[in-house]
């Protein structure tokens, strides 16, 4: 398997560093509110390379960590309210009730597209005395100092190779670009930041420590969890790339500074959404949840198609035209399956099967992996029993649950679509082709999905 290695620059082949084992650390949400389907566009970045992975018969061991404290409005500048704490009160309930609800939430989120649950989840409010001992270990070894507020901070200048990941140079960074300027006035530097955060008098969620009540930065507990769970050699770290910047790299300088050599192989990053041409944000009024696209009666594993037609690693504009007419696609090809499910059995089509490895061993090629369904549905040469194989196979990888629909009865037609086919087919024999495509509309406007083959037309209905 390759992927883009963030810190490489470029593809490079992923070698698991004990024999038959990947081990993966994937940052995991922010449960202060629901995730959009933006966020579960990373999620699904770590679900795939796990089901590559397996398809090399390794053993794979993923922990994504569950951020319920210590996530600051201002990540770049230690500064800002927490988000937990701040939606608690916009919500009216505790921090613990805030987190318990999101949790569950993501986790519906994760069961409606298919993504497979982490193996190890740890929840940053649990995991407070490693951080505290991983702090410690950083102050010992002169890589962070504590300040007289109780904060303890990180000094980025102690770290030579800090920036290696993100680009970024520390005399190059601009102090305090989110807050006109300002600084923690106990800083070294204003690039230092915060590992542990002294609590002001109003402050809920406190622990003491040796420098005083406070709670956790942002970044130590991923470095905390990860070298705990997974040791200090870890072979794949995903995330999305906004968190390439300042998350990673404090990340990986505190892991690193605190057992001497580097921790993490493989830096992966999934890019940007776009959703109907604009960032998805609340302030723009696009924000799209796993949910809408079931109230608005689509499958949620037809945003999954969605975004296996595009690599991971290029920013995708997701509109719903897009996402309906994947979820017309999804209905065609369990109809299909269901179908060729009824002939006996034959091997997968091993060509076919070479092709569908290779583009998912390229870099996650998706959209080339999805290409090779599409030429096997079209493939007259080959039995049904090996097309149902074939397609069964390369759902393992996929995850659009293709044989859902087997041993089912087909769907019926809803009303006045039987007389609008006849109708298509006699358009099509008069060659009547503008005819043929308005009437094609109007079957998929009642939900019946039409696929002209060599033999005649094909639907499908949802």
């Amino acid at each position: 398997m390759r992927l883009h290695d963030t810190m490489a620059r470029g593809v490079v082949d992923v070698v698991p560093a004990r024999r038959g084992e990947l081990r993966v650390y994937a940052c995991g949400p922010t449960v202060y509110r629901y995730a959009h389907v933006g966020n579960m566009r990373t999620f699904l970045l770590t679900d795939l390379i796990r089901r590559v992975a397996e398809l090399h018969k390794l053993t794979v061991t993923v922990v994504q960590n569950v951020t319920d404290v210590g996530h600051l409005v201002d990540d770049t500048n230690d500064s800002g309210e927490d988000k937990v704490l701040a939606q608690a009160r916009r919500e009216g309930r505790t921090t613990q009730e805030i987190a318990e609800f999101y949790t569950a939430a993501f986790h519906r989120d994760l069961a409606a597209l298919n993504i497979r649950p982490a193996d190890e989840e740890p929840k940053a409010s649990d995991w407070i005395a490693p951080m505290v001992e991983l702090i410690e270990r950083l102050v010992a070894k002169g890589h962070a100092y504590p300040t007289a507020d109780g904060s303890v901070f990180f000094d980025a200048r102690s770290w030579p190779s800090y920036g290696a990941l993100s680009g970024n140079r520390l005399d190059a960074l601009v102090a305090g670009h989110r807050t006109e300027g300002e600084v923690h006035a106990q800083k070294r530097f204003h690039a230092d930041w915060a590992l542990w955060k002294g609590a002001g008098p109003n402050r809920a969620q406190t622990w003491q420590t040796p420098w005083g009540a406070g709670f956790p930065g942002w970044h130590v507990e991923c470095s905390a969890m990860s070298l705990a769970l997974l040791g200090e050699t870890i072979d794949v770290h995903t995330g999305g790339i906004d968190l390439r910047f300042p998350h990673h790299e404090d990340e990986r300088a505190q892991s690193e500074a605190a057992v001497a050599h580097p921790v993490v192989r493989h830096w992966v990053h999934g890019e940007h959404l776009l959703f109907e041409g604009r960032k998805m944000a609340k302030s723009t009024g696009n924000v799209v949840l796993v949910s809408d696209v079931a109230e608005r009666g689509h499958d949620p594993l037809a945003v999954r198609l969605s975004f296996l037609g595009s690599r991971y690693r290029t920013q995708i504009n997701l509109t719903w035209d897009e996402i309906a007419a994947a979820d017309r696609t999804l209905a065609r090809w369990r109809d299909r399956v269901r179908q060729w499910a009824e002939s006996p059995s034959k091997p997968t089509c091993a060509g076919y099967d070479a092709r569908f490895r290779a583009a998912l061993d390229d870099d996650l090629d998706t959209p080339a992996a999805l290409q090779v369904l599409r030429d096997v549905e079209r493939d007259t040469t080959i039995p049904d029993g090996s097309k149902f194989e074939t397609f069964a196979a390369f759902d393992r990888a996929l995850g659009l649950d293709l044989v859902r629909d087997v041993g089912r009865p087909p769907t019926a037609l809803p009303p006045g679509a039987a007389d609008l086919l006849d109708q298509r087919e006699r358009a099509r024999a008069a060659k009547d082709f503008a005819a043929a495509d308005r009437l094609r509309d109007d079957l998929a406007a009642l939900g019946v999905t039409v696929r002209d083959t060599a033999t005649g037309q094909d639907w499908s209905a949802t």
